[in-house]
């Protein structure tokens, strides 16, 4: 299928269950409790708390619950045994789905645990929850607060128009408007964050994610006061629970003089409660003087028209394909399906290599990016194939499917279904290309492994011929 550029995306969502951990990049993981030593709060259980769910599991934040002190974790230790041991799948918490026994493993952010991680907590739940010596708990992490922002202070933020959410309103999609940016001067944009502003009491559980949110999804576009229909540039989606978009240093986009921010597509949904909301989007400018040497490619690729979902039906598996028009370095895996979507596979093929770059979980109740670290970034020569399998379960045991007798195909709505990924990347030419190869090239033979991802890393045809030649053309 044909990547869809700068596509006026949609979403939906259905409710969610079960509590919220957020995560910070605070501290460093700890390692399992030796031979018979079991595990205590203070020493082992507090340290991953701090670095993977205070951040949004403390008072006056985004979950239901606190997890600060003893007191308020102990009645919660066989939850967070059950839903940490859920890894990668439907559910799990903190919310991260990158399988990690296969593909890239090294992102930015990354806020999952550790097999070893994991082993602690359930340890230490079976163990009754001891409380451990209180001399050994770890000092407190400095948190931003919670109406803060993790691209740190925006330099501009504009905001939706206000939206009313009935309390018993169906879903709603549809264009939500769009607003003037008052940009005085062309700026080129480091990062970007949505946070979606409301009049909930924070810390109420209900059928939404966190019990604050009625926008699960909007896309966004920014048109110049002289651009036409063809220049209107697409950004970044927002979806519930997605974190902040950051750039690749040389492919900042820009934000225009005298832009306007328009609002496509944006999907609402109800929660029980009549609900006043905003979608609040912050930018982040590159310093002035700054300007980009690449641009910012979206390979938002995948299947709309073929969906077939059956009802009452598990492991249900679509595939998708795209061409690589151009050497490519890839930034962000990022999948999109609907309520039924629980895994997705991205493989690249170039002649006879083939790679899985990534297998993740789906929860369509938190939608995530996946930032590569630079030195992980998939290294893709022009006429590699991209390969997309995704797995739909549309059966009752999926708890995110409202009625899983319904057949569904492609739309926008819940019920409906999305098989997309929406990759970010840069585009090189065949001296760029090759100077990044011979980059990854001297870290592969300095620590010795394969580097998954960099597909003419090692290959005769890397040091015989331009990097883009071969199969997969």
């Amino acid at each position: 299928m044909k990547a869809i550029s700068r596509l006026g995306f949609y979403g939906a969502i259905l409710s969610v269950t079960g509590v919220v951990m957020g995560l910070t990049g605070v501290g460093t993981p700890v390692a399992l409790a030796q031979n018979s030593e079991v595990p205590t709060f203070a020493k082992d259980v507090a340290p991953i708390l701090q670095r993977s769910c205070q951040k949004c599991h403390r008072p006056d934040s985004l979950a239901p619950m606190s997890l600060i002190s003893y007191e308020e974790v102990r009645p919660w230790a066989r939850s967070i045994k059950q839903r940490t041991g859920l890894r990668n799948r439907m559910g799990v918490m903190p919310p991260w789905y990158i399988e990690k026994d296969i593909g890239i493993q090294r992102f930015k952010d990354d806020w999952s645990l550790s097999d070893a991680e994991i082993a602690i907590l359930a340890a230490w739940a079976d163990a009754g929850a001891p409380r451990g010596n209180m001399a050994d708990m770890p000092t407190p992490p400095p948190f931003i607060d919670v109406d803060e922002w993790e691209i740190g202070q925006p330099d501009l933020i504009v905001s939706s128009p206000t939206i009313e959410v009935s309390g018993s309103a169906p879903d709603w999609w549809g264009m939500l408007g769009q607003v003037e940016t008052g940009l005085t001067e062309d700026r080129y944009v480091a990062a970007i964050e949505y946070r979606e502003q409301n009049d909930l009491e924070r810390g109420v559980k209900s059928d939404t994610v966190g019990g604050l949110f009625v926008v699960h999804h909007s896309a966004l576009s920014s048109m110049g006061p002289d651009d036409g229909p063809a220049d209107v540039y697409t950004w970044p989606v927002h979806e519930v629970g997605r974190n902040a978009d950051v750039f690749d240093a040389e492919a900042g986009p820009v934000l225009k003089a005298g832009s306007r921010l328009i609002f496509p597509s944006t999907h609402l949904h109800s929660n029980g409660t009549d609900t006043t909301a905003r979608l609040q989007v912050g930018f982040k400018f590159h310093p002035k003087g700054y300007k980009p040497t690449k641009n910012v490619e979206l390979l938002f690729f995948g299947n709309g028209p073929d969906l077939d979902i059956l009802p009452m039906q598990d492991n249900q598996r679509m595939d998708a394909y795209f061409t690589l028009p151009e050497n490519t370095k890839l930034s962000v895996y990022e999948p999109h399906m609907h309520a039924p979507g629980v895994r997705m596979c991205l493989e690249a093929v170039w002649g006879t290599t083939v790679q899985t770059l990534n297998c993740s979980g789906y929860d369509h109740n938190w939608v995530r990016v996946y930032k590569y670290a630079d030195d992980a970034a998939p290294l893709l020569p022009k006429g590699t194939i991209l390969h997309l399998t995704g797995y739909f379960n549309n059966s009752p045991t999926n708890r995110n499917v409202a009625d899983p007798r319904n057949w569904s195909g492609s739309g926008h709505r819940s019920v409906d279904n999305m098989f997309i990924n929406l990759l970010q990347a840069i585009y090189m030419d065949d001296e760029e290309f090759a100077a990044e190869v011979a980059e990854r090239e001297q870290l592969r033979l300095a620590d010795g492994g394969v580097d998954i991802g960099c597909l003419v890393c090692g290959t005769s045809e890397a040091e015989d011929a331009p990097v883009n030649a071969g199969g997969g053309q």
